[in-house]
């Protein structure tokens, strides 16, 4: 069944169709989630968010945009509001950006097999470290949208419409995080 045909259901109350399409896309938005916040729990606290914004706002979903990027777009300002509570609380000390959602951090975690040589696993840990490290120095905005662009593979279009701004901004944010990323981690390339 196509997206579009559990949405219908799932605004007249199928409950099994709305639960259908979340398990469509929760991998993704736990992904998306888990890039933008420091741990597991933070990360299903952001999915538990987003799926009740979806629930709330799927009676008036329109069909303007694709399911996937009307979600992504819920996600993504999930994580912007969450980062700026954390950072109103007072329980960041991170980096400050020159958008609107300062110290968000993007943790590269990949999981390693266990059949892995020990010495490559500290290897690997040391790079993703230089690698957070590097992200830490690019604006929110940036760290963004060179995640969404190399570890969830969106083209530029779907960026911008994820985060609702122009092709070009998009563009520019890409080279700058990849211009500021090429720089930090110069000594590895």
């Amino acid at each position: 069944m196509h997206d579009s045909e559990l949405i219908a259901k799932a605004q007249g109350g199928d409950w099994s169709a709305f639960g259908e399409l979340i398990r469509r896309h929760d991998a993704a938005v736990l992904s998306l989630a888990a890039r933008f916040v420091h741990n597991a729990d933070d990360a299903k606290d952001v999915y538990q968010e987003v799926l009740i914004r979806v629930y709330r706002g799927l009676p008036s979903f329109r069909g303007d945009s694709q399911f996937a990027t009307w979600l992504h777009r819920i996600t993504v300002n999930v994580c912007v509001s969450f980062m700026r509570q954390r950072k109103r609380a007072g329980t960041r000390n991170g980096v400050q950006g020159d958008d609107d959602v300062d110290g968000v951090d993007l943790p590269v975690v990949e999981p390693v097999s266990d059949a892995v040589a020990p010495d490559r696993r500290a290897m690997d840990g040391e790079i993703r470290d230089r690698i957070t490290r590097a992200l830490d120095v690019l604006s929110p905005r940036q760290r963004m949208v060179f995640t969404l662009y190399h570890e969830q593979e969106y083209t530029l279009k779907e960026i911008a419409g994820t985060l609702q701004c122009g092709e070009g901004t998009v563009k520019r944010y890409l080279y700058d995080a990849t211009r500021a990323m090429r720089r930090e981690l110069s000594d590895l390339l």
